[in-house]
């Protein structure tokens, strides 16, 4: 079979042994969902394809599967509803799939219980970086692969692992992070010693300024520095300036 996603293999993704995450594609788009497939097996997941929500439904109750994959955009339905009802019966992780289109679709998407979501087209190593950061966040005990320095950056004794979406602590253990917490720590890291606005991280957020600056940004802030600052209350990488926005700093000065 052709990569699909470059230099990761089964091998990367799951200890010896055990019982590889099984992800339900729902997508009615047949090519989308062959692609889908290929792409997961070969990166050590068990796909299970629903061309339609009620194809999903029919899988059981509850559906035997660790995370679902959802097109935002169904023919004749909505993949939203789908995720409205899978996160009121269910602690079953959600994935969106969204096309380009209407910026407000995908913090929708976050509003109704999923977990993330990915505009197509997608880069292949993202989305299954994506999967496997949201499959750790429930507990599935996935292995990570080796840190390669290339796609690490370090700020005081932590460390952010670019490719597999991980911040790490000086021992190298994981510091759980939320979708959106991640999101904002790795456009600091890649944007360092500058004042960004708080409309240009909402931006990086895709959220809808107008309702969500004050809550989102502060709240993201606040989470953030109690997971990488050893004081919160004085912070010496994320920084605020006042009447500016915030600048993050890698090294201690």
């Amino acid at each position: 079979m052709r990569s699909l996603g470059g230099d990761w293999t089964l091998a990367e993704a799951f200890k010896s042994g055990e019982k590889p995450p099984v992800i339900a594609i729902v997508d009615d788009d047949r090519e989308v969902s062959e692609t889908l497939s290929a792409l997961l097996k070969e990166s050590g997941f068990e796909p299970i394809v629903c061309a339609s929500s009620a194809e999903f439904l029919a899988l059981g109750d509850p559906p035997p599967v660790d995370l679902a994959l959802i097109d935002l955009w169904l023919r004749g339905e909505s993949g939203l509803n789908l995720a409205v009802h899978i996160g009121k019966l269910y602690a079953l992780p959600i994935v969106m799939l969204t096309g380009v289109g209407d910026e407000s679709d995908k913090i929708i998407g976050l509003e109704t219980g999923a977990d993330d979501y990915l505009m197509k087209p997608f880069n292949p190593r993202e989305l299954v970086a994506r999967i496997r950061a949201v499959l750790r966040r429930y507990g599935h005990g996935l292995t990570r692969a080796p840190l390669s320095p290339e796609h690490t950056v370090g700020f005081g004794d932590k460390r952010i692992d670019l490719h597999g979406r991980l911040l790490l602590d000086s021992a190298g253990h994981e510091i759980p992070l939320t979708n959106g917490e991640y999101r904002l720590l790795e456009y600091f890291v890649r944007n360092p010693a500058r004042v960004i606005s708080r409309p240009e991280l909402l931006s990086e957020l895709g959220s809808d300024m107008e309702r969500y600056v004050d809550r989102t940004i502060d709240v993201l802030i606040l989470r953030l520095r109690r997971k990488i600052e050893k004081t919160p209350s004085k912070p010496v990488h994320l920084q605020t300036r006042r009447s500016q926005g915030y600048f993050f700093q890698l090294d201690e000065t």
